[in-house]
């Protein structure tokens, strides 16, 4: 179980949030039947979504990782 406050990789794209697989988030909330609220911000700290998911969603920050930056297209 990811605790509350970590950062977490999404692990597949969410097109209807405008999130792709690799985007980072922070969990702000556990829920007890395994799941999880993220939220999901630009790098200059614009909250983009927050978004329930399944654990399957999302995974650690492994220990080697780097952040890694792109454009988010506009919803319309």
């Amino acid at each position: 179980m990811i605790p509350e406050h970590d950062p977490v990789v999404l692990a597949c794209d969410l097109p209807e949030h405008g999130l792709k697989a690799g985007d980072l988030g922070t969990v702000v909330h556990v829920y007890e039947d395994a799941g999880y609220e993220v939220e999901f911000m630009t790098l200059v700290g614009e909250t983009v979504a927050v978004v329930t998911l399944d654990i399957s969603q999302v995974r650690p920050v492994g220990r080697h990782e780097i952040h890694h930056s792109r454009l988010m297209q506009r919803q319309a």
